[in-house]
């Protein structure tokens, strides 16, 4: 018989070791090469992605020199992949990180607001400085706060030689837009920016679901019996204390939430109107997919957690990502 939790009772603490030790691609990643990178033709824009961060990353290592006495080219010290959910901005990502040497790190923009959170501004830079690399993932800004303490993060980390990649469905222009009054913050965002080569990737999903579609449902009574069909280490919750634990534990923390665990069972989903609990609900679904946690429901299909309102919002990408990995999830074909 499979073990059977609840994510309600689960009441993780803060690790700032642990955060910086976790610090590297999610395991569905291991395998992640710019040679595993499946281009589509239809989209050009992928192969010369591919083709791009392998000149930089050999750049960043100290080669591109052609000729004796000739410096390498001059390049930015970031990047910044840009592109709708589904294109493999994190497979590339992760295959950048690879190939890096010495101590590096990649995240999660919200593992990284974490470690400052945990270690203090002045912490959070020592801990990440002499790193050759540090790539982050998801990249958001959500709030002012957030913008200043970037800023001045990746400013001091670059002046130390550390580069930088990040990933996200926003071009950096526009982070923040829709979600704060960007405008007041023109600086901070236009000093993010300018740090990075933007490249933008075209493409369809790579999951090639339509975000429209159905995620499967069970019967209340069935959830638990399907549940234990998925795996030795299970979790069954009541989808709104779910809910109101989420807003319990700090974001970061999430990844222990989902630890250790198989699948998971929400019983009685229904439609969020309300921004903060969805929002949570989108991290959550984020480290689910990170781990590959399989999801079985009942109530409102998990296409249908999210209100038209929130789809029609500034958080509008955040969300699709998060119903297209939520299909996969349910479904069993992430």
């Amino acid at each position: 018989m499979p073990t059977l939790t609840r994510i309600a009772d689960r009441q993780p603490t803060t690790d700032a070791a642990r955060i910086v030790a976790n610090l590297r691609p999610p395991r569905q990643f291991d395998g992640a090469t710019f040679e595993s990178y499946v281009t589509d033709p239809s989209h050009p824009s992928q192969q010369h992605a591919v083709e791009r961060m392998q000149e930089l990353a050999t750049v960043w290592r100290g080669g591109g020199r052609k000729g004796l006495f000739r410096k390498a080219p001059q390049v930015k010290p970031g990047i910044y992949l840009d592109g709708g959910f589904g294109v493999g901005k994190t497979h590339l990502l992760a295959s950048l990180w690879k190939t890096m040497p010495g101590r590096k790190h990649f995240g999660t923009f919200i593992e990284y607001t974490a470690l400052v959170g945990a270690l203090g501004y002045q912490g959070a830079v020592k801990a990440l400085s002499g790193s050759t690399i540090v790539c982050i993932d998801e990249f958001e800004l959500d709030d002012p706060g957030d913008t200043m303490v970037m800023t001045r993060l990746l400013g001091e980390l670059v002046a130390g030689g550390t580069k930088i990649a990040a990933t996200s469905n926003t071009p950096p222009n526009a982070l923040g837009d829709g979600r704060f009054a960007a405008k007041d913050f023109l600086r901070e965002i236009q000093a993010i920016s300018d740090r990075f080569e933007i490249m933008r990737i075209d493409g369809d999903d790579y999951r090639q679901r339509d975000v429209t579609g159905e995620a499967p449902v069970v019967d209340d009574d069935a959830v638990e019996s399907t549940l234990a069909e998925r795996g030795e280490s299970v979790a069954l919750d009541d989808f709104d204390d779910l809910v109101a634990h989420l807003a319990s534990v700090h974001p970061s923390r999430y990844v222990d939430l989902v630890s250790g665990l198989d699948a998971v069972g929400w019983r009685g989903v229904r439609t969020l109107t309300d921004q903060s609990p969805a929002l949570r609900l989108v991290a959550l679904v984020d480290r689910l997919y990170d781990a590959q946690v399989q999801i079985v429901s009942s109530g409102v299909p998990l296409n249908h957690v999210f209100s038209d309102d929130m789809l029609g919002g500034g958080y509008r990408k955040k969300y699709l990502r998060a119903i297209s990995r939520l299909i996969a999830l349910t479904t069993g074909q992430a």
